[in-house]
């Protein structure tokens, strides 16, 4: 058995410290921001990841952080949208340090990040909307097709379909990755969430627990070896949906013909749908008790996970396995005849996403990390992706 770096439980506190530059903050933003806005917008976050060193607490999660938005541009004929923000405070409430630093990625976001911190607007004309109307514009030129044009018009009318929104409007939940350009002094507490957690009861039978479970899962439709577990929960339903839903997670519709007509509209506006829809994976032959997803304003990219009731309890609590991955992209696969999300093939930063996640609700008592020796390294699931791991299923007392 062995501890992952982001829950070492017995870190002394750290009363002073200096935070080197390039260093990762991993925040939530707290308030909206957008690039049509021409008022100046503050806004606040706050950091839901420990940031540790030399195997200490450095900075505990719950942190708030204060920024401005430098600059911001509305996307128009001639140019796409643009929002610089600028990073200025850390505190805890009582010690308030000045903050250096840039953003250095975004997560589940259409958008991208330039080299300087920019994030710079999508080109609206490239998505699957924009195309559409260049398609029906062209139609409506043609003297011979402009009536066909016209049908097709209020077809996209009928079904509801938005025209694309190229604008940057990101709202409270939005999670980001800063990186530090000057060092940190850092005089404040170093106590969070974290710091709570208490030793795991009966490591022995745990193990015996984990390397018992089944590791892969099944897609339904076709049935094909898919998704690895990569976590375990202990404690009730109850218990696992408070800490989602305080994590900020979201359910997912049931897939069926209005959420895949919802699925393909957000796709043609380019936009997100928090509650898309996911496929049905299956464990020991038993569908998913619950799934979870994290998106932001793209259906293309999401944290999402599925999780199975097993039999049995642990330290009288009951035992849910499950299997974690992180979309990054979607495309449209010849063999299936259908759009499929690409996934990062290394799973087990998705693992440490969730624990990491679940940690900062303040609801989790302890956790470990469990090795699984049989467990092969290399898979490919249902789609053809690679998924890579080093085997471990982390384990989440509740």
């Amino acid at each position: 058995m062995k501890r992952a770096a982001l829950i070492a439980l017995w870190a002394l506190p750290v009363f002073a410290t200096q935070i080197p530059a390039g260093t990762e903050l991993a925040v939530r933003l707290n308030d909206k921001v957008a690039s049509e806005l021409t008022t100046p917008q503050t806004f606040k976050l706050t950091l839901v990841a420990p940031v540790v060193l030399n195997g200490a607490i450095a900075l505990p999660t719950g942190l708030t952080l204060a920024g401005t938005v430098k600059q911001a541009h509305a996307a128009d004929a001639t140019s796409k949208a643009l929002l610089e923000l600028t990073f200025t405070t850390i505190t805890d409430g009582k010690v308030t340090a000045p903050l250096q630093a840039t953003l250095a990625s975004l997560e589940n976001a259409r958008e991208t990040v330039d080299d300087k911190g920019v994030i710079q607007g999508i080109d609206a004309g490239q998505s699957y909307g924009g195309r559409l109307n260049e398609g029906l514009a062209k139609l409506s030129a043609n003297q011979k097709l402009a009536g066909l044009a016209g049908i097709l018009q209020q077809a996209k009318q009928a079904l509801k379909i938005e025209d694309v929104n190229p604008n940057i409007n990101y709202d409270p939940g939005v999670e980001f990755n800063l990186k530090l350009t000057q060092p940190l002094t850092w005089t404040g507490q170093s106590k969070g969430p974290e710091s709570a957690l208490t030793a795991f009861p009966n490591e022995a039978a745990l193990a015996a627990l984990v390397t018992s479970q089944p590791f892969r899962t099944i897609a339904a439709k076709p049935p094909r070896p898919s998704d690895m577990t990569n976590l375990m929960f202990l404690g009730t339903e109850d218990q696992i949906r408070e800490a989602f839903k305080k994590a900020g997670w979201t359910e997912p519709a049931a897939l069926n013909a209005q959420t895949k007509l919802e699925t393909a509209r957000a796709m043609i506006a380019d936009r997100g749908y928090k509650e898309g829809p996911m496929s049905i994976l299956l464990l020991a032959e038993e569908p998913p008790a619950m799934a979870w997803q994290k998106g932001n304003n793209t259906f293309a990219s999401r944290h999402h996970l599925r999780i199975f009731k097993r039999p049995g309890t642990f330290e009288g609590r009951p035992v849910w396995v499950c299997s974690s991955t992180h979309d990054t992209g979607i495309e449209f696969s010849e063999k299936d005849r259908t759009f499929i999300h690409k996934v990062d093939s290394e799973i087990d930063k998705e693992r440490a996403k969730v624990v990491t996640d679940l940690i900062f609700t303040g609801l989790v008592k302890s956790v470990a990390m469990v090795d699984r020796p049989e467990v092969p390294t290399s898979v490919q699931n249902a789609t053809g992706d690679t998924l890579k791991t080093d085997g471990a299923m982390a384990v989440l007392l509740f």
